[in-house]
């Protein structure tokens, strides 16, 4: 697919980007290059084809929420600042 001087300043324009006469060129190849990809992509048989909404079957695994009792209370209140009642102690919140 051709692609003119005109089409790349006019898409550059709405894109507002400014692009100097000697990109031009540069432009129009890459814009071409892509084009000519997207023709190839849009001619691919698809016939017999499957649709495929997601490549692999995996899922969300869930596990059963169990209350566990901690041994080593004490343990772990050695690392609080401040403790109450067998608690961390926090500044309110709000």
């Amino acid at each position: 697919m051709q692609v003119s001087k005109e089409e790349i300043l006019h898409i550059a324009k709405l894109a507002d980007l400014k692009i100097e006469d000697k990109e031009v060129e540069k432009y129009i190849l890459n814009l071409q290059d892509i084009l000519n990809f997207a023709n190839i992509v849009n001619k691919a048989p698809i016939e017999g084809l499957d649709e495929t909404t997601n490549a692999n079957d995996s899922y969300n695994v869930f596990r059963k929420d169990e209350v566990k009792g901690f041994e080593n209370i004490e343990g772990l209140l050695e690392n609080a600042p401040e403790q109450e009642r067998n608690m961390f102690k926090i500044p309110k919140v709000l």
